[in-house]
């Protein structure tokens, strides 16, 4: 018979993934936001599906940035690795020995939120090519203000 502690573990492990995957495209969206890069945020994208797909297929909520191509690279690389910083107050929990083997309803929350502090592979992309997305903003904006001339 599995315990008690075993099931709210798993429990808080699923309730931190589920909070900690929106709090990872949030502070995509800070970052753009203070970078004064436009942005859309949209939660449960392309779904038409049941419930099932809705949770365990794509992203459960996205960022796209709208750089116009005048921005500095640097900020979309920050952007895109600002996920990172989620893991900062666990290791301060952990390094204060809050988060140990002897309470797994925490560690249980804290395996879960890391997991979620890490960059998605699309974020590292945008981090290694964000010149890239930059100069072909840059191209679009430019198409786009000839047109209207």
């Amino acid at each position: 018979m599995i315990g008690s502690n075993v099931v709210v573990a798993g429990c808080a492990l699923v309730l931190a993934v589920a909070v900690g995957l929106v709090a990872h495209e949030w502070t995509h969206a800070i970052v753009l936001r203070f970078a004064r890069v436009e942005y859309s945020v949209s939660y449960f994208p392309g779904r038409s599906d049941g419930v099932i797909a809705l949770l365990l297929t794509r992203p459960w909520a996205a960022v796209s940035p709208r750089p116009t191509g005048n921005e500095p690279a640097w900020v979309l690389r920050l952007a895109a690795l600002a996920p990172l910083s989620l893991a900062v107050p666990v290791f301060g929990l952990g390094v204060a020995g809050h988060v140990t083997t002897e309470t797994p309803v925490v560690a249980a929350a804290a395996i879960g939120w890391l997991a979620c502090a890490l960059p998605s592979p699309q974020d590292f992309s945008v981090a290694f090519h964000a010149r890239r997305l930059l100069e072909r903003s840059a191209e679009s904006t430019a198409t786009l203000a000839s047109r209207a001339d």
